[in-house]
């Protein structure tokens, strides 16, 4: 039992390295290098399940099924899931930037978006005059679009996580001890790119470190939609929603006092504590059973002779 386990952690994170190795070996976490490393990365527990896939010898609809592309058992569920985290990831991130600011831990800049037009700036980019509208339109987008536009190469990193590996852990250690040993492991695949710097620029290295709290917290609720369902698509939808959203709303800070990633925002203390509130509540009033995992085709067995 321990054989595919290992097979899609060893795929998944030595393809996520061999992606990554033109960062180490180039500048850093620089465009379009960081797009194309970052997005191939996120293929990788794609091809982990599909490794897992390859010795088990299961037929494609069962181990589709059983690995949550379909959309569950009940179609109803998942459809209302899917909505609520494609609506409650923003409401969530911009209630993460309220409380950040609201603590002291975000100056926001929402006339001169002065944080918004520095970054553009910093890319060589001539910010518009009318920046207010571009923001309102940019936020809107991510909001909306988001989930579609991010689907795929969500899909890539859900179908591995929350697909195969939650119902495997949840299965063997129980529902909670599951979902959070499998946000651990999705933080520390994330160490490619992490040790660089990357969320937590200012951490350098300890940023590997720092993202793995919210690997975690976010883990448990992608995972509770997961099980909830029977289905990975409230998750991917959740995932892609976060990686529209997550950096843009930051952005609406003062460039004079920018925010500390590590503390506000979704991706920092404040949200690690907003979605492991969510996480718990989830959990206790509305508990899941662990899923079985996938299971290798049984042999057929030979028709006795008369």
């Amino acid at each position: 039992m321990k054989r595919p386990l290992l097979i899609f952690l060893v795929l998944t994170f030595a393809l996520s390295w061999a992606a990554a190795l033109p960062l180490w070996f180039g500048d850093g976490l620089v465009p379009p290098q960081l797009q194309v490393a970052g997005t191939l990365m996120m293929f990788t527990p794609t091809v982990g399940v599909l490794g897992v896939w390859a010795v088990s010898r299961t037929p494609f609809r069962q181990w589709a099924r059983q690995t949550g592309l379909t959309l569950g058992e009940r179609k109803g569920r998942t459809g209302l899931l899917v909505l609520t985290a494609w609506l409650g990831v923003p409401l969530l991130t911009f209630l993460a930037l309220g409380i950040s600011a609201a603590v002291g831990l975000v100056t926001l800049d929402l006339e001169g978006l002065s944080l918004l037009r520095a970054t553009w700036q910093a890319q060589g980019v001539e910010a518009p005059a009318d920046l207010t509208t571009v923001a309102v339109v940019q936020l809107v987008i991510a909001a909306a679009a988001g989930p579609v536009l991010n689907a795929i190469p969500a899909l890539g990193e859900e179908w591995g996580w929350r697909g195969w590996l939650v119902p495997r852990l949840v299965s063997s250690d129980g529902v909670l001890p599951g979902l959070l040993l499998s946000g651990a492991i999705w933080g520390v695949w994330h160490a490619p790119l992490t040790l660089l710097g990357y969320n937590y620029p200012r951490l350098g290295s300890w940023a590997a470190l720092a993202f793995i709290p919210f690997c975690v917290v976010a883990g448990v609720v992608m995972g509770w939609l997961r099980l909830r369902t029977g289905s990975v698509w409230p998750a991917v939808v959740a995932h892609a929603s976060l990686n529209a959203i997550a950096g843009v709303a930051l952005l609406l800070g003062d460039a004079a006092v920018p925010p500390n990633e590590l503390l506000a925002g979704i991706t920092g203390v404040v949200g690690w504590a907003l979605i492991g509130l969510l996480g718990a509540a989830l959990l206790r009033f509305f508990p899941v059973r662990p899923a079985q995992p996938p299971q290798p085709a049984r042999p057929v067995e030979p028709a006795e002779s008369a």
